[in-house]
Formats: structure tokens, sequence, C-alpha cells
């Protein structure tokens, strides 16, 4: 009983050893997948451009420009970075400029103003170009007044500022063999002046535009990181029981698979036991069998005055007897002992 029960333990821990081992398995397979799904998604799936730089404009020329470039070095916090903006073939990118010019007496007197902008390619060729008119927007002097009695102390504190943010969409284009390089913007005045504009910061917004497909498949991205990781992780799981068998089955204990052989062959031993014992039984019967009819025919040969002649049989000859003719024999044993008792 004791013997017993310890096995009894010892097979219930190390098949909780075995789950446990399975299940860390399994976890680390689906943790690859949702790497590797996540991964190919990601290769897949396209991202809009988005990008902000300021611009400085050169007012030691008569027509300021300022230029963006797509690779090249960058300012930021007072460090160069470099920079690599590569806007992918198909989409539409749209550049835009905010001006931030203050509501001085200068800007108001000035009025209209004109600003061109060129996108370039690698070679320095124009492949589009665009030329608009700004202005400052228009405020009356009781407006201008009630918003400074109003604001006044925000003003006073530097919370706010007399200025005005310009934003013009100066470029559109879908990108194609052509690559682009730069976006060079020029300041023109108005004809028949030369005064130009004053401004306190200039920046360039470029945002790109996918096409309709990639962007259905952008919005959807969750979606295909959960199926493709799951696609990924039933099919590591059929290469792991395909190729990989042993290592899943690997914190079977061989205690289980001895068990089961002993198991077996004790199994196996009583099965030859037990036909071996059949046979010796139904050799038996036979035995009693041909006694009963020599006793039979030995008083009918003597009568008859012929020989008695026996013929045998070894027993060898007689590998294995079925049932059915265990029992004849058995009903022929019977009848000759009741004809000797007669």
């Amino acid at each position: 009983m004791t013997h017993g029960s310890t096995h009894l333990l010892k097979k219930l821990g190390l098949s909780f050893l075995t789950a446990a081992y399975v299940c860390m398995l399994l976890i680390l397979v689906l943790f690859l997948a949702t790497v590797v799904g996540v991964g190919l998604v990601r290769f897949w799936v396209e991202e809009p451009v988005s990008v902000k730089e300021n611009l400085h404009f050169d007012y030691t020329e008569a027509h300021p420009t300022a230029v963006f470039l797509f690779n090249g070095f960058t300012s930021f916090k007072g460090q160069l970075k470099k920079k690599h903006i590569s806007v992918p073939l198909g989409h539409t990118f749209f550049a835009s400029l905010v001006l931030v010019m203050p509501e001085s007496d200068f800007n108001r007197d000035l009025g209209v103003f004109q600003l061109n902008a060129e996108l370039l390619s690698e070679n320095g060729k124009v492949i589009s170009n665009s030329s608009q008119p700004c202005m400052l927007r228009y405020r009356s002097s009781p407006v201008r007044l009630a918003r400074t009695a109003m604001m006044g102390v925000p003003l006073v504190l530097g919370i706010s500022g007399e200025t005005q943010n310009i934003n013009v969409e100066i470029l559109r284009h879908k990108e194609d063999y052509r690559r682009s390089h730069a976006i060079k913007v020029t300041l023109h005045p108005r004809a028949g002046s030369s005064s130009l504009p004053q401004l306190y910061e200039a920046e360039v917004v470029m945002k790109s535009h996918l096409p309709w497909t990639k962007e259905l498949v952008r919005n959807w991205k969750w979606t295909f990181y959960v199926w493709v990781s799951l696609y990924v992780y039933i099919g590591l799981l059929m290469l792991l029981l395909c190729c990989y068998r042993p290592l899943i089955f690997l914190g079977i204990p061989q205690l289980f698979s001895d068990h089961r052989v002993r198991q077996f062959t004790s199994e196996h031993n009583e099965l030859q036991a037990g036909e071996l014992g059949d046979e010796s039984e139904a050799s038996e019967l036979l035995r009693k069998w041909r006694r009963s009819r020599r006793k039979r025919k030995t008083p009918t040969l003597e009568h008859e005055g012929v020989p008695e002649t026996f013929v045998g049989s070894s027993a060898s000859s007689i590998s294995m007897t079925t049932k059915e003719d265990v029992t004849s024999v058995e009903q022929d044993v019977e009848d000759s002992e009741s004809v000797c008792i007669g």
C-alpha cells in the first residue's frame, strides 16, 4: 500500500512537471510567433511621412530664399543632426509654410507679398512649383483696441503676443520615379514695391497621404497583427510536431515508459501462461479420449480374432486446439466413461 501511494505521488508530481514544461514551451512559441507576426506586418504596412522644420530666409538677397532639404543636416538644440527623409513611391505629400508675423504697422501697410515654392529633384531640375499671394488678416482699429484691452494682462506678462500665424499650402505632389530632393521657398514683394514682410520665424510642415489600398491596410493593422501572429503560431506548432517531436515530449518521465514496459511484459507473460495451460488441458483431454477408445476397441478385436494394432501419432503434430475441439473431446470422454461403467 505504501509503495503504491509513493508511486502514485511520483506519477502526479512528474505529470505536473511535464504539464508545466509543455506550457512553458507553448508560451515561448507564442511569444516568438507574436514577434514574427508583428514584424511582418510592420514590414508590409507603410506609415505616412510627417516632418516639421524651421526655415531661415536670407534677407541679404533682393528676394530672400530658404531651402528645405530631404537629405542633409538640421539644427536641433544647437547641434547638427543628419536627417534622411524618404517619401515612398505613390505617396502624395502636402507641404505647407507657417509664417509667424508681428502685427506691426509696417506689415499692415505692406499688404500683399508673393510666396513662390519650387520642388527640386536630385539633379537640380524643377519637378513642381507654385506661387500665391499672402498678407496679414485684416483687423480694424476698434477690434485691435478691444482685443488689447481684453488681453492686456496676458500681453504684459508675455503669455500672449501681438502676432499672427499664416498657414499657406505651397506644394502638393505625388511621388514618382523622379525622387524629390529639396523645397525652395522665395519671398517676392508686390509690384511697384521693394518692401518685404517682417517675420519672427518660418516653419515648413510636410505630410504624406497613403494610397487608399495602403491606407486601408494601415487602418486595420491591429487586426493583421492578430491574424498573422495566429497563423505564424499554428505554423510553428506544426513544424514542432512534424520535425521536433522529441523536444515537445522531452518532459515525459522515463519512469512512465519503464512502468508501461514492465506492465506490458507481465501481461504478455500471463497471456502466454494461459495459452500453455489451455494447450496442456487440451492435450490431457486428448490422451483420455485415446485411452478410452483403446479400451473400447480391445474387447472387439479379441472377439473377432484380429490382432491388435495401434497407430500412434506424435504429440508434436498437435500445435493448438480450439474450444470446439476441446468440447467434442470432453463429450467423447464422458460417453466412453459411461460405456465402460455399463
